[in-house]
């Protein structure tokens, strides 16, 4: 098969049963190519039915008051009290654990969960006290829509006395003057009611329980000790375990695979804090191939699907993918998958849900954050990667999986390419101990800027007692309280509390039921405010929000589940964290103080190539050379081999090992480059120094028989600086790979094959 890239390649044309490669120059190609993008209309949101609507918006503002509940002291009481003695229906709903509210449906315009804008619970407001008491006139009033008017008079309602929101609805001009802006801002107000669940009033109830308490100083682990959770540690090379080995693991968790699977990929950022303007699942994860954050995960999912089957003998398994986006980066992940045909996956497999932004709060009373160019916009921000429970319970996506047979979730997070080996044990982990939640995790120093999983005992009431990630600038000062402090463990060096990589295992049924729970996975709220006075803790250096994190569930499930287990499975860092989150200045920045991870694309790529380099050590392979870091646009990276073994070579240790001979001769020189693919691929002798690219078909079988190389191959070239007409997503890394000269073997043709030592390829009958 011809295949003709702008480098090198090996040629083959059939003469007699042999395929004979020949070389062809070339120049980089990587340098010149572009990632289009184009927007797309947003998706239509599904409709719920009114009973399910009204059910959602009573649940969820009970769930608002288990979590941050008010008391009778509070402004919002007093004036949910003046309504009630006004002439407002209200109740009160006790939670559970002893806290209650007063909940008043007149400030429940709609809920997030509760449906579409034909569904939604519109609010039973006593409309005609709102008006007479309405600071604008009602001219203005007329220029609204039915639900602009409705979202307006509601948070007027909800203000009373308070005044905190009269700079969003006060100061009106006359009619006339600025009426667009009066419109859109009454509409923007209609849809962050109806996007949060139980509408804005719930939002700012929480708002303004949380700033005062944060105000306050209020300490949320007062009443609780910190301890180490129990779960698993496993090595690649199985040098220490605890109860289990990897390979156990491993073995258990390919099981799983076949009990059914689904995966749930957060992606609601922008590529901005990388220096990168589009959206960090289209970035390249190596040089080598050029492969996509998004296509390397969909390519891990189809061979975790063949592997399966094949195990299985059941041709019908698939294995569903969800992406959760958000308003920036929903058009052109669409897009992306798009224009590459989805990377191969089936698309009725591939689910899009977007979650919504919501209100910015000036000050500590939760005034609405005003855009400061725009009257009458309200600032927005992103509610955090916690939304996407609540996204999967509301389009119904649980219950479809639950009703399938599927037994787990895995969470990924959207630039951490190495995570995918470690998924296979992680779900045997799981499995094996029961976990309805493991968080995967590595080992963390102490004092490290990360959180840790933690066993929180509540000193008096063991109910309350749950395994939740703490962050690091709270872990530290609970630990002091204990006396001790985040110090290492004297035998590993590091801190007893395992480090959180924040990609979750979950046991759907489990997950399932507490999604069907009163809080319909909406996970309680944190607010993080800057203030400009830290004594008086007042006023805000800039606009905060609510936000909510996904390995937060925890909560629920110690509210839903009698006894929810919780746990972690940690694995060394190289084989299972290496981010990219920071611009190549910032990682620069942080190697001249005497930093090891910088976090940028340079260090996220040169991490997946060293723990490649070890799995072909594992394999058998002899690494020629000395391992001595480059210095690489200021980031220290591997100096090589730049190895990708890809997904379809191998997900497992047992797969590596099958695919690859021990007992053959195998070298590889550290100048080096080797990529190999194919689900039928086995090394049986291969000694290379350059650049080699093996790709099989997935009815392909070959053989590497004892195959040398030698070629030019790949070498690594800086770039210029500020150079805008290099391409922004290679400027980001600082330099390109130019591909001199590759021995590439395409295969495709069914069959099976044999590549010789000389290179020549012969088709086996």
């Amino acid at each position: 098969r011809l295949h003709h890239h702008h480098h090198p390649i090996a040629t083959f044309s059939y003469e007699s049963n042999l395929l004979l490669p020949r070389f062809i120059p070339s120049f980089n190609s990587s340098f010149f190519s572009s990632q289009g993008s184009h927007l797309l209309d947003k998706s239509n949101r599904k409709s719920y039915n009114m009973r399910l609507a009204l059910a959602s918006v009573w649940l969820l503002y009970a769930s608002s008051a288990s979590s941050f509940a008010t008391t009778a002291s509070h402004p919002q009481n007093q004036l949910l009290q003046q309504r009630r003695n006004g002439g407002f229906a209200s109740d009160t709903l006790s939670h559970p654990i002893g806290f209650s509210a007063g909940v008043n449906p007149a400030f429940l315009t709609s809920t997030r969960g509760g449906g579409s804008k034909d569904t939604s619970l519109q609010a039973s407001v006593d409309t005609e006290t709102a008006k007479a008491s309405s600071p604008i006139l009602p001219e203005n009033m007329s220029l609204l829509s039915q639900r602009g008017r409705q979202a307006v008079e509601n948070l007027i309602a909800f203000d009373g006395d308070e005044g905190a929101q009269a700079h969003v609805y006060g100061n009106w001009p006359e009619p006339g003057v600025e009426d667009e802006g009066k419109q859109q801002l009454a509409e923007q107000l209609a849809d962050l009611d109806e996007s949060y669940p139980g509408g804005l009033a719930a939002y700012l109830t929480k708002a303004q329980r949380l700033l005062k308490e944060s105000a306050d100083g209020v300490n949320p682990f007062a009443d609780f000790e910190a301890k180490v959770p129990e779960g698993e540690s496993l090595t690649f090379f199985d040098e220490e375990s605890s109860t289990m080995s990897f390979e156990e693991a491993e073995q258990i968790g390919l099981k799983a695979i076949g009990d059914g699977v689904v995966f749930v990929l957060v992606a609601g950022g922008l590529g901005e804090r990388l220096g990168y303007s589009g959206i960090k699942l289209s970035l390249e994860t190596n040089l080598c191939t050029s492969k996509s954050y998004l296509e390397l995960y969909t390519s891990y999912i189809k061979a975790m699907q063949f592997l399966a089957r094949q195990k299985s003998g059941n041709n019908d398994i698939r294995i569903p993918l969800v992406i959760m986006t958000s308003g920036d980066t929903d058009p052109l992940t669409k897009q992306l998958l798009e224009d590459n045909d989805y990377f191969g996956m089936d698309r009725d497999m591939v689910t899009i849900v977007m979650q919504d932004k919501v209100a910015a709060l000036k000050d500590g009373k939760a005034g609405l954050a005003i855009d400061d160019d725009n009257r009458w916009e309200v600032q927005t921000k992103p509610h955090g990667h916690g939304d996407v429970h609540h996204l999967l319970y509301r389009e119904g996506l649980v219950d479809k999986w639950e009703a399938q047979g599927l037994q787990h979730v895995v969470f990924l997070q959207d630039t951490n390419a190495l995570v995918i080996n470690s998924i296979v044990p992680a779900l045997g982990v799981s499995s094996a101990r029961g976990f309805h939640m493991n968080s995967i995790c590595i080992p963390r120093l102490a004092e490290e800027a990360a959180g840790a999983i933690t066993k929180l005992e509540h000193k008096t009431d063991p109910s309350k007692s749950l395994v939740i990630n703490v962050e690091y600038n709270q872990l530290d000062p609970l630990l002091k309280a204990q006396g001790t402090g985040d110090v290492p463990d004297e035998t590993t060096g590091f801190s007893p509390f395992p480090g959180n990589a924040n990609n979750l295992v979950m046991s759907l049924p489990e997950y399932a039921k507490t999604l069907r729970g009163e809080d319909q996975g909406v996970v309680l709220e944190f607010v993080n405010p800057k203030y400009k006075d830290e004594k008086a803790r007042t006023d805000f250096k800039k606009p905060t929000r609510l936000e909510c994190m996904m390995q937060d569930i925890p909560k629920l499930f110690q509210k839903e589940l009698s006894e929810p287990k919780v746990g972690f499975c940690m694995f060394d860092r190289w084989f299972t964290f290496s981010p990219a989150k920071n611009a190549l200045e910032a990682g620069q920045q942080t190697i001249a103080k005497g930093g090891s991870a910088p976090g940028t694309l340079s260090s996220a790529e040169s991490d997946m190539y060293i723990q490649n380099q070890r799995k072909l050590e594992f394999a058998g392979f002899e690494i020629k050379g000395e391992d001595k870091p480059i210095m690489m646009a200021g980031i220290p990276v591997t100096s090589g081999p730049h190895v990708m073994l890809c997904p379809s070579l191998s997900i497992s240790q047992e797969e590596l090992k099958e695919k690859i001979n021990k007992d053959s001769d195998l070298t590889v020189t550290r100048r080096s480059s080797l990529v190999l693919e194919g689900h039928h691929l086995k090394i049986d002798g291969l000694s290379l120094d350059g650049a080699l690219v093996i790709r099989t078909g997935d009815d392909t079988h070959v053989t590497v028989k004892d195959l040398k190389v030698q070629n030019k191959g790949w070498t690594y070239t800086d770039l210029p600086e500020d150079d805008d007409s290099i391409p922004e997503h290679i400027r980001i890394r600082g330099y390109t790979m130019t591909k001199h000269e590759t021995a590439e073997y395409l295969l495709y043709e069914p069959g099976h094959f044999v590549i010789e030592s000389d290179g020549q390829v012969t088709k086996v009958e």
